[in-house]
């Protein structure tokens, strides 16, 4: 019988969606949301990524890619440039504005996880990471097509 209480992924999900509220609430005052966020991360360590190159990091899908990079364009936090060996692509290159967002965004996102972890020794919280990194990349083999 399926017990939610002690179903993996039924937890994931919740734990994401409370972490996902957390972090909305924090960045909102600096005009992000989080798909911006999480798009933000990539770019912020290594800046001038396609759309292709964020879909694989990310593991969303392309029309959400897209969607959260045209509004990241309008809201000025990236420049959309031709990729200069690929005529098909656009290079997504951060504005200074984006870059000014950096610091005060991952103290925000730092803050959720410390709310998250608190109370949890370092030994549990270290665990914890692996074990999730772990289950993240069983996930993705099975995802991808052999």
């Amino acid at each position: 019988m399926f017990d939610k209480d002690f179903s993996a992924g039924y937890l994931a999900n919740h734990m994401a969606r409370l972490f996902a509220i957390g972090l909305q609430r924090r960045i909102a005052p600096l005009n992000l949301a989080p798909a911006q966020f999480m798009t933000l991360l990539e770019l912020w360590e290594d800046d001038g990524l396609t759309q292709a190159e964020l879909v694989e990091r990310l593991d969303v899908e392309q029309a959400t890619m897209a969607n959260t990079l045209k509004r990241m364009a309008r809201d000025g936090l990236i420049e959309r440039k031709p990729h200069p060996k690929d005529g098909r692509a656009q290079q997504n290159w951060l504005t200074e504005r984006a870059r000014s967002l950096q610091e005060p965004a991952t103290e925000a996102a730092s803050a959720v996880n410390e709310a998250a972890l608190a109370g949890l020794t370092q030994w549990e919280r270290t665990a914890l990471i692996e074990l999730m990194r772990n289950t993240i990349a069983n996930l993705q083999k099975t995802q991808r097509p052999s």
